[in-house]
């Protein structure tokens, strides 16, 4: 005879079971969700240098290590002065920056390079970003002056080719970051932050290429920029308390067809990633109940103790290399650093442009992700390049503003004046 009320607690013990070890499992998975998502941004000093300063490329989702025909070459691939056929190219672009809340911030950028009789092509560029008046106040709230900080960065670079395919390319930059007016801050006297960095470039181009009986041409680049030296804006001494510049490495391709004589379209696609330390995972301090305080333990040097990660005060060299083996979440993590921009350009009769692009960013790792838009118009010697983001996450600083490069081509120039003296 079988014990209904035996058999009955059975059937309860295990589904009770059941639901215990779907519930931790549950809250596991939740936790281990929630520690994926928690925000990790890399930061580091002077980010200026990361915004795409030009609007051609602003109006492709920030695409162009591989891009043709680029007069800001030295921002994104100074190895493209080596393919230019051009004598003399010149350059001038204007970037709002959150004109939605302030109308004095701003980022300027002038750029031209020349064609030497022999080898290579020699560039420069001059990046200025203006942050607007600000008052300085004491503890007490009363003004102390008025500053303008600002940042700009100068840049010599050079392009040749190595093979009728191949082209590499070097930029040296120098980098001021004045953002305190030596200000006293906390007893410590600062100044400027100052650096030097380097661009080391390389860029394989394929010309005459079929694709469905059209001609096209092929490129793939990469940009290691901003190789330099780490950035100090006091002077305590304190090596710990100096801050990478944005080492990046870019490295991407596009393809450009020409459907017919007077219509062309080119497909561009850029990935990056910042070569500087990931911020680990610290442990911080439990009381005597138990339930974690919010501060940081240290060690018996008075160090913060690491929980997962490696330490971020490193050299230059051993923060590049270590980039890619030191975020706390491990492999998913660093694949999570990588930022995408997918870009699509269309000329008609080499005279006016559309584009458009995507740019993507993890929501871990800043969230950045919005759409573009651009055009563009050449007449004889002048172009004209428009810009415009859409924001499809978090607002952008860029939002709802109109950026523009005027760029002059003096080769154009010299032939308009031709045709002129033979009408003569």
């Amino acid at each position: 005879m079988i014990d209904i009320r035996a058999y009955s607690k059975k059937i309860f013990l295990f589904a009770t079971a059941i639901i215990v070890v779907e519930s931790v499992k549950s809250q596991s998975s939740q936790s281990q969700r929630a520690e994926e998502l928690q925000l990790n941004t890399i930061t580091t000093a002077v980010p200026f240098l990361l915004i795409t300063p030009d609007s051609r490329a602003g109006g492709m989702g920030d695409a162009g290590v591989a891009s043709l025909n680029d007069v800001n070459a030295v921002h994104w691939n100074a190895s493209k002065l080596g393919f230019t056929t051009k004598k003399m190219g010149f350059g001038v672009s204007y970037t709002p920056w959150l004109r939605a809340l302030v109308p004095d911030i701003n980022l300027a950028y002038i750029t031209g390079f020349y064609k030497m009789k022999k080898k290579g092509t020699i560039a420069g560029s001059l990046r200025y970003f203006s942050l607007g008046d600000i008052t300085f106040t004491d503890a007490n709230g009363q003004t102390t002056g008025q500053f303008r900080p600002n940042e700009f960065a100068l840049d010599v670079a050079y392009g040749t080719k190595l093979a009728d395919n191949f082209a590499v390319g070097l930029a040296v930059r120098y980098i001021n970051s004045n953002l305190t007016g030596n200000a006293l801050v906390q007893s410590s006297q600062t100044r400027p932050g100052r650096a030097v960095g380097v661009d080391l470039s390389a860029l394989y181009k394929k010309e005459k290429v079929k694709l469905a009986d059209k001609k096209a041409i092929v490129a793939f680049g990469i940009n290691i920029s901003n190789i330099g030296n780490k950035m100090s804006y006091s002077d305590r001494g304190d090596k710990n308390s100096d801050d990478f510049i944005p080492i990046n490495l870019r490295l991407g391709g596009s393809l450009n067809v020409n459907l017919d004589d007077y219509n062309s379209i080119s497909v561009l696609a850029d990935i990056n990633k910042l070569l500087v330390p990931t911020p680990p995972t610290y442990k911080f301090k439990v009381d005597a109940n138990g339930v974690t305080t919010g501060e940081i333990d240290v060690d018996a040097d008075g160090n913060p103790i690491i929980e997962k990660g490696k330490d971020p005060n490193r050299g230059v060299a051993e923060g590049m290399f270590g980039s890619f083996t030191d975020a706390p979440g491990g492999g998913k993590e660093e694949l999570r650093e990588l930022n995408y921009s997918l870009g699509l350009e269309y000329w008609y009769n080499h005279l006016f442009a559309v584009r458009a692009g995507y740019f993507y960013e993890h929501p871990t790792k800043g969230n950045r992700q919005f759409f573009t838009i651009g055009a563009g118009v050449k007449y004889n010697v002048f172009g004209l390049d428009f810009a415009y983001l859409i924001p499809t996450q978090q607002r952008n600083p860029l939002e709802n503003t109109l950026r523009f490069t005027l760029t002059f081509d003096f080769d154009a120039f010299k032939d308009q004046n031709k045709e002129e003296a033979k009408t003569e």
